[in-house]
């Protein structure tokens, strides 16, 4: 049977002591919510489906993203202080706005008043407006989160993830951005007379390679292997789907590789910081009168040309190039059928 005592404040305590079940308390402002409260506990326990929710009631966002840095990303992330990662802009952007919220009182109304303020800020914010694609990766990151509560906290969420029960905002469209003849000839020649002697060899071998930045800037001496023309990305800490792969190289790729110094210490090939390889592309691009044109963008010139080579299906593609999933690559597959056609004559 449930008892009730009313505190000095004025709230009636509800609590609940039943032989095989954790001890269930709860304070209301008046008698009568605490006894329908007390009364759908225990019709639960009746017929053995009560699940206790206190702990979810008790903890915050705040506390979740702790336990979720401290015991999830340690395995999952890089977890370096100076790390610049995704995911921990994305869990700080997620703190800012659900982090004094109980976990039970994130519902998918306060989850899409998160997606429509990110996406436009209410009248007089100082937050700026972002794309779909950010807010997607966000929502997908608290949907994690969430999870994560569940199913290794033990923490239960009475309304499941709200996640679910919400819009997410499409993918933005692919950038699609592709150099003509004349303005790679000019990035060639701006990037030949850069002062960053790593820009070069970087440039080369991510068109050569199709890797993403960071997968180039871990590469050292060790994951290289010539005589299968192999580049053994291994560490999942340092690729983004965290899944270690086999980069094949061409022949125009170990010639770069082997044109590199060889570091004392073991370290990487390209020893240049990200931000400085950036800005000298930017420079080299700004000098060539070249204008909307990413590091990124060199991931799908690489992929665009193995297309329209039209002797690489679609998985050999994804070996390259390392997407989890062939959806991805579904872009490419217009450049082939274009090759195709000048062969039909």
């Amino acid at each position: 049977m449930a008892t009730f005592e009313q505190r000095d404040s004025g709230y009636w305590q509800a609590k609940i002591r039943r032989k095989g079940w954790p001890k269930q308390s709860k304070s209301f402002r008046t008698k009568a919510e605490a006894e329908i409260w007390a009364r759908s506990i225990e019709s639960e326990m009746d017929r053995g489906v009560f699940l206790s929710a206190i702990e979810a009631e008790q903890t915050t966002f705040f506390e979740l993203v702790k336990r979720f840095r401290e015991e999830f990303a340690l395995h999952h992330y890089r977890v370096r202080e100076d790390s610049k990662e995704a995911w921990r802009f994305q869990c700080a952007r997620l703190e800012e706005f659900f982090g004094e919220f109980a976990l039970t009182s994130i519902d998918q109304k306060l989850v899409a008043r998160f997606r429509d303020e990110r996406l436009k800020p209410p009248a007089g914010s100082d937050r700026v407006a972002v794309g779909d694609s950010t807010v997607r990766k966000e929502i997908f990151m608290l949907s994690k989160i969430l999870g994560f509560a569940q199913t290794e906290c033990g923490f239960v969420l009475p309304r499941g993830n709200p996640v679910q029960k919400i819009r997410v905002p499409t993918e933005g469209k692919a950038r699609d951005r592709r150099l003509t003849t004349d303005e790679w000839s000019a990035l060639e020649r701006e990037i030949e007379k850069s002062r960053s002697p790593y820009l070069k060899p970087a440039f080369g071998l991510a068109v050569e390679t199709s890797m993403r930045q960071a997968e180039l800037l871990s590469l050292t001496a060790s994951m290289i292997d010539k005589k299968r023309r192999l580049a053994l990305l291994l560490d999942p800490e340092k690729i983004k789907t965290e899944e270690p792969r086999a980069v094949p190289l061409s022949s125009r790729a170990l010639e770069i590789l082997e044109s590199l110094p060889r570091p004392i210490d073991g370290g990487p090939l390209l020893p240049v910081e990200r931000l400085t390889l950036y800005h000298a592309f930017v420079a080299a691009c700004k000098r060539a009168g070249i204008s909307d044109y990413t590091w990124h963008d060199l991931r799908h010139e690489a992929l665009s040309r193995l297309a329209e080579r039209g002797d690489f299906d679609v998985l050999e593609m994804a070996q390259v190039s390392g997407h989890k999933t062939l959806q991805m690559l579904k872009r490419y597959t217009h450049l082939r059928a274009e090759r195709l056609a000048e062969k039909l004559g």
